[in-house]
């Protein structure tokens, strides 16, 4: 498991230049059906646009990536707008930018320049998220330790699922996986040895990313 970046939501932006107008139409997706679908979308929304230019990029890795020019000349849309999902470091994202043509052309490079920036405009505006693997450390102790490790915990910004009360008190921490080991011996030696840890396979956590 490796850590990505991905958007959480979806986002909009609005570009205009030498009067052709861009709308750029952002969505978090985990398979081509899903981007694909989105795509379509957007296409019966702008059923009216001579052109609705996309890229995706998909998997942990980004391997899987496809771009289209929609009619636009090859390589000025569909790549463009590709290489700005690059340049933001995501993957599992569609982007769709239509064009509204505003009758002065704009050339090769004034294309890719538009559609690049148009599909960098529209991920600006989408909430994103880190998504990284954790393991779950629980750690089962009585009620008289809670007050010493919720300490600890806070002290340290870990962070934690809801504790559970029982007749004991397991307190649920989310640990990357190169500092188990670590946060294992901490809560030993908090505890003096008088707590049971259980550490879970890791699992992605998605952590919002501040702008």
């Amino acid at each position: 498991m490796q850590p990505y970046k991905t958007t959480s939501d979806f986002g909009t932006s609005y570009y205009e230049i030498q009067k052709s107008k861009f709308y750029t139409y952002t969505a978090h997706v985990e398979t081509e059906a899903a981007a694909r679908e989105f795509v379509q979308g957007i296409k019966k929304k702008h059923f009216d646009a001579r052109h609705n230019c996309s890229a995706w990029i998909l998997g942990t890795d980004s391997s899987q990536q496809k771009s289209n020019d929609d009619g636009e000349p090859g390589g000025t849309a569909g790549n463009p707008i590709l290489e700005a999902i690059k340049q933001h470091g995501l993957t599992n994202v569609v982007v769709v930018v239509t064009r509204y043509f505003g009758g002065i052309k704009l050339g090769a490079g004034g294309l890719i320049r538009a559609y690049n920036h148009s599909a960098s405009l529209g991920l600006e505006a989408t909430p994103q998220v880190e998504v990284k693997p954790v393991c779950m450390v629980s750690a089962e102790m009585d009620y008289t330790l809670l007050g010493t490790v919720e300490n600890w915990v806070r002290t340290n910004n870990l962070r934690s699922r809801e504790t559970e009360y029982t007749d004991k008190v397991t307190v649920k921490l989310l640990i990357e996986p190169d500092d188990v080991e670590n946060i294992q011996s901490s809560l030993v030696d908090l505890t003096a040895g008088r707590c049971d840890i259980n550490v879970a396979a890791p699992e992605y956590l998605a952590i919002q990313v501040k702008k």
